[in-house]
């Protein structure tokens, strides 16, 4: 293994361990941050360490493209790719998979809807959401597993709502989610027999087309209805674009905010000196959500692909070479966060990058935060002590990623 063992960055079990995953990222930064990777059966790629380059590279969206790759996989997962369509590299066409100008176009179509004068009418259900889910756990006992009976449920529920999937489902889309980012994990990963007939993204396209369906027939006040009956410059919306569309909302919608609130529960219980100045300034809320998120940064990382030679930091990038934005190194970068170590619920800058950075600036920010502030809200105000009440373990997977499990025992005021 050459470039001490920087390769694997690419690799799924590096992210069951933080501090490996940080200690390699901290000598990458201070030694080659800018680092030409052949991880063994990926394709090489550039990795990107830096705060300062990967926003750099992020601001210049039209000279570092999303197309033609997106995603950190395997050799063998996009020769199945190539295989199931036909020779296309893509499943889906996600916002995340387009550049301008279709990109700015589709983003629109829901923009509105994630803004913050919307979320507002929100606000007062998911409060009663966030009050449902803490009783749920207070009234259950004194010890859960946070990740599963709560951050994994709650974030779900508001997303479903919000994009118009009945209740009665969520259960499926959070099986599905699980099974497209955590394919690499064991207690996560599709079963042989499940593979037979279909694949995950397979199964939310039959989902969604039914759905679509029937937003056309019976429009109603949802995101559902906004997708199925939107029109890309004056057709209606292509079948790949509809369904990825959906798809994203429905994973990523939900599972990156669970990741986040699972991990700031962590960082409290390990920080108590920060969970004490919390709830003795619920001010503080919204800087420890921004806090909370650079922490954990649940968005690894994502391509861009060079459309002309260019120098990054002092390296000679070619034409059409791949770049690796590594979004946990940019977040605990020394030249831009003091004491990037340390969890600190009042961090004053808070410029993480967690949510992306220019033009693909993560479209559901504001929900995500305002999700957060209010469970916390609610979940700190009712209980006088937290603590572990067994080991964490996090998923095996290197683009979205988190706790997989977080067992804790708490008091009730």
């Amino acid at each position: 293994m050459t470039n001490n063992g920087y390769e694997k960055i690419a690799y799924p079990e590096t992210y069951t361990n933080e501090d490996e995953l940080h200690n390699i990222l901290k000598s990458m930064r201070e030694n080659d941050p800018v680092c030409w990777l052949e991880p063994e059966n990926y394709r090489p790629f550039w990795a990107i360490t830096k705060h300062s380059d990967i926003s750099d590279i992020e601001l210049k969206n039209d000279f570092f493209i999303n197309h033609p790759r997106t995603t950190l996989m395997d050799i063998t997962a996009e020769n199945y790719i190539k295989e199931f369509t036909g020779g296309s590299h893509l499943l889906v066409r996600t916002l995340v998979h387009m550049d301008n100008p279709d990109h700015k176009i589709y983003r629109a179509m829901t923009q509105s809807w994630f803004s913050p004068p919307n979320l507002i009418k929100l606000k007062s259900d998911i409060e009663l959401l966030a009050k449902d889910y803490v009783d749920k756990m207070l009234d259950s006992g004194s010890e859960c597993d946070f990740v599963n009976d709560i951050s994994a449920l709650y974030p779900l529920r508001v997303i479903m709502t919000i994009l118009g999937v009945p209740s009665e489902d969520e259960n499926l889309m959070l099986k599905l989610t699980q099974q497209l980012f955590g394919g690499n994990d064991e207690d996560m990963k599709r079963s042989e027999e499940e593979s037979i007939n279909s694949n995950v993204i397979a199964d939310f396209f039959n989902y969604f087309t039914a759905l679509t369906e029937e937003r056309r027939k019976n429009p109603t006040d949802d995101v559902a209805t906004v997708i199925a009956n939107a029109d890309f410059k004056g057709e209606q919306i292509g079948y790949l674009e509809a369904m990825s569309y959906y798809t994203i909302i429905a994973t990523a919608g939900h599972d990156t905010t669970s990741s986040s609130t699972a991990g700031g529960v962590l960082a409290l219980i390990e920080n108590p000196d920060q969970l004490k100045k919390l709830k003795e300034n619920p001010s503080l809320m919204p800087m420890a959500v921004d806090e909370t998120i650079r922490w954990v940064t649940p968005v690894k990382n994502f391509f861009r692909t060079a459309t002309e030679d260019c120098l990054i930091g002092d390296k000679q990038i070619k034409k059409d070479e791949s770049i690796l934005l590594v979004y946990p190194s940019g977040n605990r970068d020394e030249e831009v966060f003091d004491e990037p170590f340390k969890f600190k619920v009042d961090r004053s800058p808070n410029k993480h990058l967690a949510f992306g950075y220019g033009a693909h600036l993560c479209l559901g920010k504001h929900l995500a935060k305002m999700e957060m502030e209010i469970l916390y809200k609610e979940l700190f105000k009712r209980i006088e002590k937290i603590e572990l009440n067994g080991e964490p373990s996090w998923v095996k997977a290197s683009f979205v990623s988190g706790l997989k499990s977080l067992p804790i025992k708490y008091k009730i005021k």
